[in-house]
């Protein structure tokens, strides 16, 4: 978008932008529940596994997934009695808990990962031609 006003085409390419994210966030959100998680869920497994180690904490969760930490707690508790978590002290601080995912959570993120990275593929074409048209 050239200027501040806005065109027909920019009010265009913002809509198919949108359609694209909103077709990926269907796809994503269907492979979750074909795996028993909520998109949700996945997305808090993907952001644990993307943490640095220290990071790795309930407040993490609730800053990576814009959520309030009294609801990343529960979500956190969810995937906990899903096996997919464990949490351990953190020896600075042993109020906080630093979360762990589980060998059965990487076996099923790594799974979900390859065929995210599939579709982010076969749509790359179609979202770098329309990020080109906001150049």
């Amino acid at each position: 978008m050239k200027s501040d006003k806005l065109t027909d085409e920019d009010y265009g390419a913002l809509a198919e932008f949108r359609f694209a994210l909103r077709q990926f966030q269907a796809f994503s959100s269907e492979k979750a529940a074909q795996q028993g998680l909520t998109p949700q869920q996945h997305q808090a497994l993907l952001a644990l596994r993307a943490a640095p180690r220290e990071d790795a904490t309930v407040g993490y969760v609730a800053r990576r997934l814009l959520l309030k930490p009294h609801s990343a707690t529960g979500l956190v508790d969810r995937l906990e009695k899903l096996g997919l978590v464990t949490r351990h002290s953190m020896a600075a601080d042993r109020r906080r808990a630093q979360l762990e995912l589980t060998p059965s959570a990487l076996e099923l993120l790594a799974s979900l990962s390859a065929t995210h990275k599939e579709e982010i593929r076969r749509l790359r074409p179609l979202l770098d031609e329309l990020l080109a048209r906001f150049a």
